[in-house]
């Protein structure tokens, strides 16, 4: 698993500043396709970190619920800070905002 997560945050790391990027977006980036989940699982682990964990969002473009609301407000307010802009309904207009990898 320690490969594996250092592989993910090392995909989180590439994801420039006012872009963000999704779970299954940095799984494949990561040489672990289909394996969405395991990046929320690694970014949860993670403590006092220069990953940008902020930058990861779900598929539909908005911030994943965790176990305390604090956690989506304070992403918020950090994307918001880079200039991601969100809609009325709490999503990020993916096509705008969405880190194009280069491989």
């Amino acid at each position: 698993m320690i490969a594996k997560a250092q592989a993910i945050y090392a995909a989180v790391r590439r994801v420039p500043k006012g872009k963000v990027a999704t779970y299954g977006q940095i799984a494949r980036v990561a040489g672990l396709p289909r394996r969405a989940r395991l990046v929320g699982y690694a970014l949860a682990a993670l403590e006092r970190s220069d990953v940008p964990w902020h930058r990861v969002v779900n598929a539909a473009g908005k911030i994943s619920e965790r176990g305390e609301p604090m956690f989506v407000a304070q992403q918020r307010a950090m994307l918001e800070r880079e200039g991601v802009e969100f809609t009325a309904s709490g999503r990020i207009p993916l096509a705008r905002y969405q880190w194009k990898a280069q491989a």
